[in-house]
């Protein structure tokens, strides 16, 4: 019994639960839906006014990297109606409003293009800002964007209680941008702008039509009846190979596109994991697919490293981590290129590591100077105390200072030792030895000083006289 009333809870939890994602009741009737949907599918007068004002405003604000103004030119773009229209159409087969919509995107775009490249042309300001730079291909986020936009989008024309919901914003979203960066590369004649942005915006409408056609097949709607049911049947199967080829393609293309993303993200990842050095930092890294080949480009600055053992050593990591094949390029040293410096991600970095490695080699400057110095000093102090050591130790004729380096030939210690060499034929006895050192250690300001008396084979200076 226990399990019983358990069993019915836990169905009407579920039911519960259910209704709070259920939308019939509070869909307005199709034919409303339908009257809504038709009557935004042309662009005449008003309609069409309203999307060359949105291109204008989406253009400047594209130009000018200004992102409010891009959102506003959103907010009063048409451009949803005959792609709704045509997921409508398909969804209840009515292919005459199919047809009519496919007239009026085409129509939408052109116009779209045109003003979009009369901005452009009178505009002062040719250099594509970031974000317009941004529109020139397509990514995974842009499909979800299109999908959920298009989803978004039927679903607020169609509920009764529309809330805050502006349809079109989510589409716009997806559409605006692309369409103004055509138009840019149409007035540059950069063909890569143009067909790079034309091409995401037609794979971001194909996932808003997609996503309004699932979304109306769910609602239910009523097929359209003919009279003629053998022209109907024509018709039908005419648009469904399209939207089949054109879902094929764009389904196609987007599998392409998460492979070339999944490369960029793990190429990216390989370059900060793998190319890590003592004395030499990543200043930049491009990763690229041309041609269907993969690419990394990678600038190193700081200590030169082997090139052939590097490039070996990289390539058969690029082997172990799943991207044999990538081409990859490494730049090294200062002599870099106005290019390389233009593709540094940061320029405060650039001069960040600059810095560092110029600190780095005033160190090594400084401490060898230091070494210098100290050959110098030894130098001159011999040939100082020479007429001293004349006076006070008599029975030596020549001597030589030298700072010396003992290394340790079983381990890797060393010392640094300093010695005194001198040529006494008659000898020293260990008291003038010991007055020797001292005075030396006093002299030269120096503690442990070594001496050695008569060294065998020394090129004395009397020697060779």
């Amino acid at each position: 019994m226990d399990k019983t009333k358990a069993k019915a809870g836990m169905v009407r939890s579920w039911r519960d639960l259910l209704s709070y994602f259920n939308v019939k009741d509070d869909l307005e009737p199709q034919n409303d839906i339908e009257i809504s949907i038709r009557s935004g599918v042309s662009f005449k007068g008003s309609q069409l006014l309203t999307l060359i004002f949105a291109i204008f405003i989406a253009s400047l604000g594209l130009n000018t990297n200004s992102i409010p103004v891009i959102i506003g030119a959103m907010l009063i773009s048409p451009l949803m109606g005959p792609i709704i229209g045509m997921g409508l159409g398909i969804a209840v087969q009515d292919f005459e409003l199919v047809r009519r919509s496919l007239k009026n995107i085409t129509a939408a775009v052109i116009g779209s293009l045109l003003t979009s490249a009369l901005y452009f042309l009178i505009s002062p300001q040719y250099e594509g800002a970031s974000q317009l730079l941004a529109r020139t291909s397509p990514s995974i986020y842009d499909v979800f964007v299109a999908l959920f936009g298009g989803a978004a989008g039927i679903l607020s024309i169609a509920a009764k209680n529309k809330g805050q919901v502006l349809p079109g914003v989510a589409i716009a979203t997806s559409l605006m941008p692309p369409l103004c960066t055509a138009g840019y590369g149409l007035a540059t004649m950069q063909m890569h702008f143009l067909f790079g942005a034309l091409y995401l915006f037609f794979t971001n409408m194909i996932f808003i039509f997609f996503a309004t056609w699932i979304g109306i097949k769910l609602m239910g709607f009523k097929h359209v009846v003919y009279q003629n049911e053998k022209r109907a049947r024509k018709m039908q199967a005419v648009a469904y190979s399209i939207v089949a080829a054109t879902i094929g393609v764009s389904v196609y293309l987007t599998v392409v596109m998460i492979n070339r993303n999944l490369f960029l993200d793990n190429a990216s990842k390989f370059v900060q994991n793998e190319m890590v050095f003592p004395n030499t930092q990543v200043l930049s890294h491009n990763e690229y697919v041309k041609n269907g080949k993969r690419y990394i480009d990678v600038t190193l600055i700081g200590e030169a490293l082997p090139k052939d053992s590097l490039q070996l050593a990289m390539m058969n990591k690029l082997d172990s981590v799943g991207l044999g094949g990538t081409v990859l390029n490494i730049k090294q040293g200062f002599s870099l290129s106005r290019t390389d410096l233009d593709e540094t991600a940061n320029a405060d970095k650039f001069y960040q590591l600059m810095q560092a490695e110029i600190a780095q080699r005033q160190s090594a400057i400084d401490s060898l100077k230091a070494i210098v110095d100290l050959h110098e000093q030894f130098s001159d102090e011999s040939v100082k105390v020479s007429p001293e050591i004349k006076v006070l130790f008599p029975s030596i004729r020549d001597i030589a200072l030298s700072q010396m380096v003992a290394s340790s030939v079983e381990s890797s210690s060393t010392d640094t030792v300093s010695m005194i060499f001198v040529n006494a034929p008659g000898g020293v006895s260990a008291s003038e030895r010991q007055k020797l050192i001292d005075y030396m250690e006093v002299r030269l300001g120096r503690k442990n000083i070594h001496l050695t008396v008569n060294p065998a084979n020394f090129p004395w200076p009397s020697v060779k006289e």
